[in-house]
């Protein structure tokens, strides 16, 4: 019990006013309180109606009941033309006693006849009630409670009994009542209105209590409902703070499941990217750093030889050179790449003719083709316009088309070809080279991955271009697939919208 007390009182400590509605655990405290606290508000209210509405009822019929036998006595003792009957005017007097309200009879021309309060006899009452009463008889009888004033009126008709005729045997005809007068009463409810107050206060007495038990329970409720979420939150700042990097476990519920389960996927995606991050930069240091060892090395066995020729002076310059354009072009992929990484808001989308623009790339690579003894085709299937950044696309297809030249065969081909449909245009850049064994599909599009390190570092490769080609694809909301076969060939099958659409 005390640590629940501590709960509730590390609740309200960590609460702070100007938050209390943010507080997924003080709206909770707050539902469950004000459910429990209009239950009571409820419940109070329609108890007492019930038992004043009950009470009314019961003591209604108990009246009634009394008046009717006194309206018997009435007709017996001939009240209606002798008032004196000491044993009539007892009876009232002791109802009225009981009771302690009123009553007077009035005869059938609407004339008090006797009031127990000796105000109205001898007048006439002229009242709704009274005259149906006389009119329908024993159907007219109404009780009425008056809640305001704390009364209940009664009316109650005087009837005489009917008097058969003999040889009156008409079964269609019952015999007709004669009301002589009516019974007017009014009784008081003090003691119903006592009764309820004393329900009342008891009942807001047991009301007080559950409410309080309701305020522990709901702080109890709130908090112990809500602690997963607070172990949660804990696992995932020590995620924050460093001080761990393995997967939260949490309790199984649902709703902490899918919030788990979201977050651990996101710490393996973060991790990942770390991962990745990490590789990339000790990739971008080894490709930087080997062309100019390579140059330092040249440069180095120069300066340690004396009187070099000219021709060994050529050659290593030659070399030289050679280092300095490959750390050019790895500089330069890097750079297409820190583009492609932006968002795609950095697009210049135009209306391009898709098939003059693979041509213009074919035309400027087939120098590249022909020194390789590749031989390069494009076939285009019908005209295709579509709304796109010429230069990166340029850079798609330039990239895929000296790829499928330079890692192909003596006498290999590459074919390109462009289609289209309602939605998409289609750029396929097949050639017959040596392939890519299938564990490495899904690394080909990693930053500085290659099948064949060292074949790829001889003919020049960067290992960037397919990460700049994926990146821009994605840019444009296309997609591209790859499917190969070692010593059979590679196709590369790249998927544009004709339309752009900027999806933010």
């Amino acid at each position: 019990m005390k640590r629940y007390f501590g709960v509730i009182l590390s609740f309200f400590k960590q609460l702070k006013i100007s938050n209390l509605l943010k507080s997924l655990r003080a709206r909770f405290f707050i539902i469950v309180f004000l459910t429990g606290l209009f239950s009571c508000i409820i419940m109070h209210i329609l108890i007492l109606q019930s038992y004043e509405d009950r009470a009314v009822n019961v003591n209604s019929k108990g009246v009634q009941t009394q008046l009717r036998i006194l309206a018997n006595h009435l007709i017996t003792n001939e009240y209606f033309t002798n008032t004196s009957s000491e044993v009539v005017n007892a009876e009232l007097d002791m109802l009225t006693t009981i009771y302690d309200g009123r009553v007077m009879v009035i005869n059938n021309e609407l004339k008090v006849i006797k009031d127990t309060y000796n105000i109205n006899e001898g007048k006439t009452i002229i009242s709704e009630e009274v005259v149906n009463c006389l009119k329908k008889g024993s159907k007219g009888a109404v009780s009425k409670y008056n809640h305001d004033d704390g009364y209940i009126e009664l009316v109650t008709p005087i009837i005489q009994a009917p008097i058969i005729q003999e040889g009156d045997i008409s079964d269609k005809n019952e015999p007709t009542e004669v009301v002589r007068g009516v019974i007017l009463t009014s009784v008081s409810t003090d003691s119903i209105e006592a009764t309820l107050e004393i329900l009342s206060r008891r009942a807001m007495t047991i009301e007080v209590i559950i409410v309080l038990v309701i305020f522990v329970y709901a702080a109890v409720v709130s908090a112990t409902l809500l602690q997963p979420f607070d172990r949660i939150t804990a696992a995932i700042n020590d995620v924050k703070a460093g001080y761990t990097d393995e997967p939260i476990i949490g309790p199984n519920f649902l709703e902490t499941e899918q919030i788990i389960k979201a977050f651990n996927a996101l710490l393996k995606r973060m991790k990942v990217l770390d991962d990745s991050r990490q590789e990339f930069v000790s990739n971008v240091s080894h490709e930087l750093k080997t062309p100019i060892t390579s140059m330092k090395v040249l440069a180095d066995s120069l300066l340690a030889q004396e009187n070099v020729p000219n021709e060994v002076y050529k050659d290593f310059m030659v070399d030289i050179v050679s280092e300095i354009d490959r750390e050019d072009k790895i500089i330069n992929d890097l750079l297409s790449l820190v583009k492609m990484d932006k968002t795609s808001a950095d697009l210049n989308i135009t209306s391009v003719d898709v098939v003059e623009l693979v041509e213009i790339v074919c035309k400027r690579l087939r120098p590249i083709a022909v020194k390789h003894n590749i031989e390069l085709t494009l076939e285009s299937k019908r005209a295709v316009t579509a709304e796109i950044d010429e230069v990166k696309i340029s850079l798609v297809v330039m990239n895929l088309v000296e790829n499928a030249i330079k890692y192909n065969k003596d006498k290999g081909q590459v074919k390109v070809e462009v289609d289209a449909d309602q939605q998409f245009f289609v750029v396929k850049v097949m050639d017959t080279g040596m392939g890519i064994p299938k564990e490495s599909l899904d690394h080909i599009y990693e930053r500085f991955y290659r099948v064949e390190k060292s074949r790829s570092r001889q003919i020049g490769g960067t290992g960037l271009g397919l990460a700049i080609v994926r990146n821009a694809i994605l840019m444009h909301r296309g997609t591209i697939d790859v499917d190969s076969e070692v010593d059979k060939g590679t196709t590369f099958t790249v998927k544009i919208p004709l339309i752009y659409t900027n999806q933010k």
